[in-house]
């Protein structure tokens, strides 16, 4: 069985199981500037809405339905990730920019509402064939440092929502709505450049041909139902500012080119405190910086809400600094305890992510009509507080205890 596990793999790519290779700089950072291209597509349907109602004579509720439309492959996440286990992460990651760009790229061109949704849908399942199989990648290229390789993945994403729409907004001016397709061309790059840079790197999990959803959940649920808790906890502090910042702070100040500029700084500071988070994880732990972000955001939001003038933009950044850093923690802390299922366990945690984070999005703007949006920021920092309990029910870093040598797949 060792002669047929070393057939046609080279020998530098050795042993890819979590926590078991060194830190392949080149390779995550391949991977994390993939994640920024795939996600600058990802986000052009919100910048381009308003263009694309008018063409199309949308109502307001069609409107809203495409974004909606776009987002409910997610549901299949924890399927998607079986799949990836028994097929291979590799295809589906090196797939899936392409795809994106080029669905991502002909909405301009869609002639009618049902056209659009079929792209819409069709990116949708791209991008979840993306984020689903691609942070097991990572964590097999980062050897120990899981923390550190999922902060540069995240770090793509983060910068990708940040300067997306000025793609999106930029190439529509230069090109037209019907005729900025061919910036799908850097999509298709995209995958051609992760298939020549990934083609001879064997990304292998030892997952059993019989795994399942449920029998995923039934072995992770000792680590995805404290997340579970964390995730709804800090979703009403994520939904408060993500969704409502610029609408809380045009409220406030009457000024909209400051409720956009505070929406930049607080996606901004995020991106330093994804950066930082993964490796300050590797090397204190993962529950440590869990505690401390989950501890620093609830008075950072509450700060926030009550403090005015310029004050109140020092503690929006700390704000950003401490609620989205811990994406790249849990990230870790799934893939050092997924053991046979990776994908499965991930797609599972993004699906229970997606579902919490549109159901709190719905509660905060009803929240936000009832007590008014400074109220809203007060009781989501309260509830912000309740998701600490459970980082004691998480398990310890995988990585500190000898781990049992991986056993190749049968050929």
């Amino acid at each position: 069985m060792a002669d047929e596990t070393k057939a046609g793999v080279p020998e530098k790519t050795g042993d890819f199981s979590p926590g078991s290779a060194g830190y392949d700089t080149f390779l995550v950072l391949t991977l994390s500037v993939t994640h920024f291209f795939h996600d600058v597509y990802s986000s052009f349907l919100a910048p381009l809405l308003p263009l694309l109602i008018k063409k199309l004579s949308m109502s307001l509720s069609e409107a809203g339905f495409l974004s909606t439309v776009m987002q409910i492959p997610a549901l299949m996440n924890p399927y998607i990730g079986t799949m990836a286990d028994r097929i291979s992460v590799r295809l589906f990651i090196v797939l899936a920019p392409g795809l994106t760009a080029v669905s991502m790229s002909l909405i301009g061109l869609a002639p009618n509402y049902g056209v659009l949704l079929l792209l819409l849908f069709v990116a949708g399942i791209s991008i979840s064939l993306f984020h689903v199989p691609a942070p097991v990648m990572i964590s097999r290229l980062s050897g120990k440092k899981i923390g550190k390789g999922m902060s540069f993945f995240m770090t793509g994403g983060e910068l990708a929502r940040t300067l997306g729409p000025l793609a999106a907004v930029g190439s529509v001016s230069f090109f037209g709505l019907e005729g900025f397709y061919p910036v799908m061309i850097v999509g298709l790059a995209a995958s051609a450049w992760l298939y020549v840079k990934f083609r001879d790197v064997p990304i292998t999990v030892e997952a059993s041909q019989t795994a399942s959803v449920r029998k995923t959940w039934r072995e992770m649920r000792f680590l995805l139902l404290p997340l579970t808790a964390i995730l709804l906890a800090r979703g009403f502090m994520h939904a408060s500012m993500t969704a409502f910042l610029p609408t809380f702070i045009k409220a406030e100040t009457g000024n909209l080119w400051l409720a956009g500029t505070a929406l930049t700084l607080f996606e901004f500071s995020g991106v330093v405190g994804v950066l930082g988070a993964g490796p300050f994880s590797d090397h204190f732990g993962r529950k440590k910086i869990l505690l401390v972000s989950l501890l620093g955001a609830p008075i950072m939001l509450f700060l926030f809400a009550w403090l005015g003038g310029w004050v109140r933009f020092i503690a929006l950044l700390f704000t950003g600094l401490t609620i989205l850093s811990t994406t790249p923690v849990m990230l870790a802390l799934v893939q050092e305890h997924a053991k046979g299922s990776p994908s499965a366990t991930n797609g599972l945690f993004m699906m229970i992510s997606f579902i919490a984070r549109s159901a709190i999005v719905v509660l905060v703007g009803f929240l936000g009509d009832l007590v008014g949006l400074r109220n809203t920021y007060f009781i989501s920092s309260f509830l912000g507080v309740l998701g600490i309990p459970f980082i004691f029910m998480l398990p310890k870093n995988q990585h500190s205890t000898p781990q049992p040598p991986a056993v190749p797949p049968a050929q």
